[in-house]
């Protein structure tokens, strides 16, 4: 089983992933911690970098959940997933899910740093639908609508 999960900030994808893992023994690999540099906010790594742990996270594991909003990479591992899961529970589920999210350690360093940049990414997510770039929902639903394997899409 290889689960390929994305959408919108805040559409439940980290609990999702997170619960089948668990319940079906996968490896869990959230792309945010790919994707950033580690210890500091906002700052993305290299895109090769990016890519090669993406490749070898694939590589190490026959069976996976990986989750995140960045439609480049959830391109990159479609062709390696069982399903592809598009979490779309709309803008109003998704904004009331980020003021409810926990302190993620594994991004920020405390609670505070966290919650600073809350309004930061409340504004971001209230733009998916109006956005045009790859972690958009113009980019999510043309990666959904155009993926031949299995999928669904939960609203």
């Amino acid at each position: 089983m290889r689960l390929l999960v994305f959408g919108n900030s805040g559409s439940g994808k980290s609990t999702f992933a997170r619960a089948a893992a668990a319940q079906n023994g996968l490896a869990h690999l959230d792309l945010d911690s790919i994707v950033w540099e580690p210890g500091k906010i906002a700052v993305q790594r290299p895109a090769a970098d990016i890519a090669d742990s993406l490749n070898e996270f694939i590589a190490a594991n026959t069976n996976w959940v990986i989750e995140g909003c960045y439609g480049e990479l959830v391109q990159a591992a479609a062709p390696y997933c069982s399903e592809l899961i598009f979490l779309n529970p709309g803008l109003d589920a998704c904004l009331a899910n980020n003021l409810r999210r926990p302190w993620e350690p594994h991004k920020y360093a405390s609670a505070a740093e966290q919650d600073a940049m809350l309004a930061h990414l409340q504004k971001w997510v209230a733009e998916y639908y109006s956005r045009d770039d790859a972690w958009s929902y113009k980019s999510h639903r043309a990666i959904f609508d155009t993926f031949t394997g299995s999928k669904r899409e939960q609203t």
